[in-house]
């Protein structure tokens, strides 16, 4: 039987949202884009929240932008979130992706409602 199979962006980035929600040291996801952050207010997250897929086909870039639980070493859980979202493309959708950028915009204490700017003053 012929026929294909397309993985839409909105599905990659959500599941490319969740495998990065499993990362420890990961605290949560922050809006890509002014768009996320209003439904963010609105109390509409999504699971593909802070994560911008590109391209077409089987070949695509990524990237995410993620708080970070007070006291992990930032650049491991960077490392992780970028391993964790290659091999989540790769081993659920069968598509290679050519780019992964983490954005690290935060750092929190772990079931903290308030998000600390990494540099900031904190709340």
């Amino acid at each position: 039987m012929k026929g294909s199979i397309n993985v839409t962006e909105n599905a990659l980035a959500s599941l490319l949202g969740l495998a990065a929600h499993e990362v420890p040291g990961v605290v949560g996801m922050a809006p890509a884009n002014l768009k996320e952050g209003i439904q963010k207010i609105l109390g509409q997250p999504q699971s593909r929240d802070g994560v911008v897929v590109a391209g077409e086909g089987a070949v695509r870039t990524c990237e995410v932008y993620v708080v970070v639980a007070f006291g992990t070493a930032i650049h491991a859980v960077a490392e992780n979130v970028k391993e964790r979202i290659v091999h989540t493309a790769k081993a659920l959708a069968g598509i290679e992706l050519t780019s992964v950028k983490v954005h690290v915009v935060g750092v929190a204490k772990p079931g903290a409602n308030a998000v600390k700017k990494k540099g900031g003053r904190g709340a």
